[in-house]
């Protein structure tokens, strides 16, 4: 399978984080698992390969355009024969700026995008369908972005969540949050109150799967013992590591494969 991302024009670059595709010209049937990224995903199946996600034990087919949630458990994905996706990657603030519901509604949800903003999708995905050249499918949804930008409001408190989140993923923060929030001058309980509102987040998940996704790339190089990753990453210890890995992926760090697994690819901390 094909992974590759491409980079916004200047104009959606403070909201998009890149577009991408996944791309397989096998009939092999290819499973996988997505972990939490703290982002925002829609993708546009472009083939006529159905994609299956597994929930309460079962999979089930997703739609032709889906909105992913934010992903807190592990989620087992699958697919089989030649098939073509473009997707969408928000920053973790970023999506709340295209939509108008609370993007925690969407948590753990993998939605049909045409229940959430109704006809214009259906337009674009068949667009999308008709045009051949992988640019012009980008032009035709940057144009869509560009027009629900147009009409956005809420820039000023996602604005705010973004400056948190920056401090947040320093290396050195160390920080509290009632003290970030006395920062801006705003309670602990309004900043809890936009962050899960604009990005389905509580800034101290925010932080832990920022942590993982820094130890995952880490651990995929296989150049470094557990407890050098710990350490690096902001764990108090090799154990407290081994539980959150444990918590967002379902495996230890020490038994994880990182064959044929897409998470390190479309890791948005690389």
């Amino acid at each position: 399978m094909q992974y590759k991302e491409y980079i916004p024009s200047e104009a959606l670059r403070k909201y998009v984080q890149c577009y991408y595709i996944y791309e397989s010209d096998t009939d092999t049937v290819m499973e996988d698992k997505a972990f939490a990224t703290g982002c925002v995903e829609v993708m546009f199946n472009l083939s006529g390969v159905q994609w299956e996600t597994k929930a309460n034990g079962a999979f089930a087919a997703t739609p032709k355009v889906e909105l992913w949630g934010q992903v807190l458990d592990p989620l087992s994905f699958r697919t089989a024969g030649k098939n073509y996706m473009l997707g969408i990657r928000f920053y973790p603030f970023s999506a709340a700026v295209f939509l108008q519901e609370d993007i925690q509604l969407f948590n753990d949800k993998i939605l049909n995008l045409t229940d959430v903003l109704g006809k214009p999708i259906e337009e674009l995905h068949s667009k999308l369908l008709e045009t051949e050249s992988l640019a012009k499918r980008i032009d035709c949804v940057e144009a869509f972005l560009l027009n629900r930008l147009l009409t956005a409001g809420k820039i000023d408190k996602i604005t705010l969540v973004q400056q948190v989140m920056h401090e947040l993923k320093q290396e050195d923060f160390f920080d509290n949050i009632e003290n970030v929030a006395c920062r801006y001058g705003i309670s602990s309980r309004y900043l809890q109150k936009i962050f899960l509102q604009y990005t389905g987040l509580t800034p101290k998940l925010y932080s832990k799967i920022n942590r993982f996704q820094n130890s995952l790339l880490l651990l995929s190089k296989g150049n470094q013992s557990l407890t050098s990753i710990a350490y690096e990453c902001g764990y108090f210890d090799q154990s407290h590591f081994i539980k959150e890995f444990r918590r967002f992926t379902g495996a230890v760090p020490s038994g994880y494969d990182f064959a044929n697994t897409t998470a390190v690819l479309a890791s948005p901390n690389k």
